[in-house]
């Protein structure tokens, strides 16, 4: 039987939204961090096209585009140390920048996230058949469209039952991933190197990771080639802030998510640089170029025709991970923009026992579905446009949150190098990188031969990449104004700005005691708590209740 606990006082303190504190430790963290990007799919659908820019140099710009995610990697590092929010973005550009800024930031992850939810839905319905080899279904819109939103159901589903579950469901789907792309990757060189690869092969050479190799049309080396090429490639890399999204359910909130980030960001250097040599030593690059698909192309001649269907579970796996993880960062994004009166006091509301954002959960995954069907229904090509438009809201929020990093502190650097490195110069740096990317994708967006859907605007041709992309923004600003009018507060800054104290407790503000869901292995062993759905208004009313007694007990004092 449970029984009744006494809410401890100043458990209702700033940034304590009823999250379960310590339940993830730095390897559940990371799986999260990684499994996020969707390492799979991503280096299956991107490196075909890598490969046509720059031949036998993609594992260089494989590397290349891993500095501007390390460089933004340490910005997350360092504003979780003094903010450990899970509004991330939202919450430290509000810090940096304003309110009007910050609620532009929570949009942009907002935003991306239901872009790609489409687009990975969509994978998984399609490899969920061709691992059955139902190959005309998987060429069948309804179908795909169909198997594609249960698919978000069920991992929605699996967010809303506790961080716990979501972390296991993560380990799982991980290791089957990594797994077939170790087994991928060095069998494809033991047989480079014995002799077995066939006539295309190639020895692997250091020169691969040399991005002063990289030729243009010219002959010589080309900078347009290599910024082009690394392009293509930064945005693979997106997904690893994941890990500081579940900071406030964390071990040790304020260090455990940014080491995290890191540690994803180097994970999947060398998953993507080993990868790609292994691809391009065992075939070289004139089948590779341009497929839509490398691990199909090479499977049956890497793994033979018995174990080609590895690959299809990889990317399958790959999806099905990613949709899930992506649900994450955005529920507790609208949870905290909810929180500090950025959006409706709804989207705080949090699960009496699972400690999960409902409203915030299943509104994510409800949107993606509407968001996926609309686009189905207008054609395959749009839906096309839409996973390639999430390319400019990535560059968005990623250097938007280096910029706030190098802006907050500016006027705190810290007593070394060392520190004015991780906080403002590495910060900037791929901030700088990023609003490149930005600017550079939004140019290639605008170009209707750069999308698969051609539409006229007053005349001004352009292509559905940059409708979206830009339409995704532009529908932020109006939602922004439409919050500022129904929540003046938090855009006077008056409940988040730089001088807010971010705190979160590893415990609950707790009306009983009921052990639920066994912790995981490298979480804290602790008790789990039940806690009665809170909205905003409570947790202010039990706020002003704990501030009331404290001045009451001062004055018996």
């Amino acid at each position: 039987m449970a029984s009744s606990v006494d809410i401890p006082s100043g458990a209702y303190e700033q940034g304590s939204k009823g999250l379960k504190g310590g339940a993830l430790g730095l390897v559940s963290s990371v799986v999260i961090g990684v499994s996020s990007t969707a390492p799979g799919y991503s280096i299956a659908a991107t490196l075909g096209g890598v490969v046509a820019l720059v031949a036998f140099q993609a594992p260089a710009v494989m590397i290349l585009a891993f500095i501007p995610m390390l460089f933004i990697a340490y910005a997350y590092r360092e504003l979780n140390r003094v903010a450990p929010d899970c509004g991330t973005t939202f919450t430290w550009s509000t810090k940096a920048f304003g309110p009007w800024v910050g609620w532009m930031g929570g949009w942009g992850i907002i935003a991306a996230d239901v872009v790609v939810m489409a687009s990975l839905a969509q994978i998984a319905g399609i490899y969920g058949f061709l691992l059955f080899g139902m190959d005309d279904l998987a060429n069948n819109t309804a179908a795909v469209t169909a198997v594609g939103c249960i698919w978000i159901v069920l991992l929605t589903y699996v967010c809303y039952r506790g961080i716990e579950v979501s972390a296991k469901f993560q380990f799982v789907m991980l290791a089957i991933e990594v797994v077939i792309l170790v087994l991928f990757s060095v069998i494809a060189l033991v047989r480079v190197y014995t002799g077995n690869a066939g006539p295309s092969a190639e020895t692997p050479s250091l020169s691969w990771l040399n991005p002063l190799n990289i030729v243009g049309d010219g002959g010589g080396f080309s900078i347009t080639t290599m910024s082009s090429a690394t392009l293509l490639a930064v945005f693979i890399y997106w997904g690893w802030d994941s890990a500081v999204s579940v900071n406030e359910e964390t071990k040790d909130p304020a260090t455990t998510p940014g080491r995290a980030a890191i540690l994803s960001t180097i994970i999947l250097v060398l998953t993507y640089a080993i990868v790609a040599v292994a691809a391009v030593a065992f075939n070289g690059v004139d089948d590779l170029a341009d497929s839509d698909d490398v691990l199909a192309t090479l499977g049956s001649q890497v793994l033979g025709s018995g174990l080609d269907k590895v690959l299809i579970i990889a990317v399958l796996t790959s999806a099905a991970a990613s949709t899930q993880t992506t649900i994450l960062p955005t529920a507790r994004t609208t949870l905290s923009m909810s929180a500090y009166q950025a959006l409706p006091a709804s989207f705080s509301r949090i699960h009496p026992r699972f400690f999960t954002p409902t409203t915030s959960t299943i509104a994510m995954g409800g949107v993606s579905i509407v968001f996926y069907i609309l686009m189905a229904r207008i054609s395959d090509s749009i839906l096309a446009d839409s996973a390639l438009a999430v390319g400019l809201l990535i560059a968005f929020y990623y250097g938007l949150t280096g910029f706030a990093s190098a802006w907050y502190f500016r006027s705190d650097r810290g007593t070394g190098f060392r520190e004015l490195n991780a906080r403002i110069i590495m910060p900037l740096l791929g901030g700088l990188m990023l609003l490149g990317a930005f600017i550079l994708t939004l140019r290639d967006n605008a170009n209707p031969e750069n999308s698969d859907t051609q539409i006229s605007i007053f005349g001004w041709e352009t292509g559905g990449v940059f409708v979206i992309s830009v339409g995704a923004l532009l529908l932020g600003v109006v939602l922004m104004v439409i919050s500022r009018l129904r929540s003046p507060a938090f855009f006077s800054g008056e409940v988040l700005n730089r001088d807010t104290v971010i705190k979160v407790y590893e415990s609950h503000p707790i009306t009983e005691v009921e052990a639920i869901v066994p912790g995981l292995p490298d979480a804290p062993s602790q008790e789990q708590t039940v806690v009665p759905p809170l909205s905003v208004e409570e947790l202010r009313e039990a706020q002003a209740e704990a501030r009331e007694e404290a001045r009451e007990g001062d004055e018996e004092g």
